[in-house]
């Protein structure tokens, strides 16, 4: 007579990681960001000149070191799922709050790199470019707001011992939907800053 298995996870084997409504949350989005970035190289193949002038005036290195910023954020996450998993509420609430100083860090960067465009006279109005541009950016940063909240929760109750090994579905709810906003900038970051 076999005995039962105990399996300490909070979703069901071959379903995804959190809530089953974040992935619909996340699909739409995901849909939004494709619809956008499709509409981008659309445009940029009609402007290809414009769009590599306009491109020049980017500040590369605040966006790849935003990317290094979201990768390592993410990996914090990762860790915070993995420690919540073996009950370790206090070091999975310490992961969780790095991956916030992290989107804190973004944050930041990104609002040196607005001023210094609006500083400098540029709009949604300057050209095909940069409207893409400041949509696409300000629309994912927005996201990074609100999956900074959405952690800062999960670590205020994974802090008062909210998650148990057998029941972490907020903890990886949280993580599904940072991996989204890290995801986007992944792509986002290149098709912008870099592809010529």
């Amino acid at each position: 007579m076999s005995t039962p298995s105990i399996v300490l996870h909070s979703h069901k084997p071959g379903s995804p990681p959190g809530d089953l409504a974040i992935w619909f949350f996340i699909f739409a989005e995901l849909l939004a960001f494709g619809i956008f970035f499709g509409s981008y190289a659309f445009s940029r193949a009609h402007h290809v000149e414009l769009f590599n002038q306009s491109q020049l005036l980017l500040n590369r290195e605040s966006g790849a070191i935003n990317a290094l910023v979201l990768i390592t954020s993410s990996y914090f996450v990762v860790r915070a799922v993995a420690a919540i998993k073996q009950g370790l509420d206090r070091e999975c609430a310490n992961w969780l709050a790095a991956a916030i100083g992290l989107g804190c860090v973004f944050v930041v960067i990104k609002l040196f790199e607005f001023h210094a465009k609006f500083s400098a006279g540029i709009s949604l109005s300057t050209n095909t470019f940069y409207m893409f541009y400041l949509s696409l950016t300000i629309f994912h940063f927005m996201h990074v707001i609100l999956g900074m909240v959405i952690l800062a929760a999960v670590m205020l109750k994974a802090r008062r011992g909210g998650y148990t090994p057998e029941e972490h579905t907020g903890v990886e709810t949280g993580a599904s939907y940072w991996h989204m906003v890290d995801l986007v900038w992944v792509v986002l970051f290149p098709l912008v800053y870099v592809i010529r």
